[in-house]
């Protein structure tokens, strides 16, 4: 596995400059700003300089490349594989479709003999990521797992995007799958996040929309909490997500706002809030988030079998990037100490995809930094 990284900034262009074509890589992974995505001299000159070569990506609330976090910059990570093959698809997301449909139209078209890993990005306000990943993994053999993230847009919520071989779009999945028995794949998904405050019952809600905690206005009640920082919601509610228990006595997961809807009284989550189950507010703890990205970056390592990671994919919530501030590279440094020889690369996200668990599943996660780490048998 061979990777080479270029970052693109304003004013500087290209660092280190792209090839002048003919780079033998046969897949390109994209982050950057919506308008920087949405640039057309930009994907072309990917375009050139990786010309037999799968591109994806997605916009962001945060580009990585090594251990440094960027802002309205592209970030492409080429890489080569020796003895792995890639393939990809591009679905649109009809407005009345949550995502499952999309996600069976992922694994319709990727799903064959020799399939090892598939990595997929969402557009982050438009699918349900819940409802994104249950139906993935019903539709995945049991033997494959998927890892990817939503598309971000900032702290800004208007609109997120997803590129696909040099066209950037909203309302779509794209999805990349990697064959072969020489790939090696490693993830890892952790948190860091304190939960205070009593246990809460969801007693209306629909979908990805919460009404009602305990009989009460959910929205009244993270208000509470804001005080002066709820006139800046949506996102000033990422300070305070959401951990629904697990009735199987599981770990739970955690759910992060990204709507508010003042004339419903509601909020709107990355994935679903099912009604009756039991929540309680969470809350940061600086030193526990650089702890759960270390975390991530260990048990990604648990599945390689010993292969040393080529290329690492940080997937980490945009809610961490707004609690650390000018501490976030310390998560993504926390990350090198534990994988000193791959390249980083990812993205600050609205929701990270990745298995909880045991092998063959996806789950939806929010709040954490999630790793997917890639490694090649010779």
């Amino acid at each position: 596995m061979k990777i080479t990284q270029h970052l693109w900034t304003e004013g500087i262009g290209w660092t280190p400059a792209l090839p002048n074509g003919g780079a033998p890589a046969q897949l390109v992974l994209l982050f950057g700003s919506g308008p920087q995505l949405r640039s057309a001299p930009r994907l072309a000159e990917i375009g050139r300089a990786f010309a037999q070569a799968t591109s994806i990506g997605c916009s962001t609330a945060g580009e990585v490349a090594g251990t440094r976090v960027h802002d309205d910059t592209l970030v492409a990570t080429a890489v080569h594989f020796e003895h792995c093959g890639v393939d990809s698809v591009d679905v649109p997301v009809a407005p009345d479709d949550d995502g499952a449909e999309a996600a069976c139209e992922v694994a319709r078209a990727l799903v064959r003999p020799g399939l090892r890993h598939v990595l997929t990005l969402c557009d982050g306000l438009a699918v349900n990521g819940s409802a994104f990943a249950h139906a993935l993994r019903a539709a995945l053999p049991p033997d494959v797992c998927a890892t990817g993230g939503l598309a971000a847009d900032g702290d800004r919520f208007a609109e997120t995007l997803v590129c696909h071989n040099g066209q950037a779009r909203s309302a779509r999945v794209v999805a990349v799958g990697l064959y072969g028995a020489a790939l090696r794949v490693g993830y890892g998904s952790l948190g860091g996040w304190d939960s205070f405050g009593p246990v809460r019952r969801v007693t209306r809600s629909r979908g990805k929309e919460l009404f009602e905690l305990d009989g009460e206005s959910a929205l009244a009640l993270y208000k509470t909490y804001l005080g002066e920082h709820a006139r800046g919601l949506p996102g000033s509610a990422l300070l305070f997500p959401l951990l629904l228990d697990d009735p199987d006595g599981g770990p739970g997961v955690v759910r992060a706002v990204l709507g508010v809807d003042e004339a419903a009284g509601s909020l709107s989550f990355a994935g679903d809030i099912p009604e009756g189950a039991q929540a309680r507010l969470m809350r940061a703890n600086f030193d526990r988030l650089i702890d759960g990205a270390s975390g991530a970056a260990g048990a990604s390592l648990q599945h390689l079998d010993g292969q040393q990671a080529g290329l690492a994919l940080l997937v980490s919530c945009v809610g961490r990037r707004l609690v650390l501030r000018q501490r976030v590279e310390e998560e993504v440094e926390a990350v090198r100490e534990v994988l000193p020889h791959a390249v980083l690369t990812g993205f600050y996200s609205y929701g990270e995809l990745c298995p909880q668990g045991e092998v063959g599943r996806c789950e939806l996660h929010n709040q954490t930094m999630t790793i997917t780490t890639l490694g090649e048998q010779a």
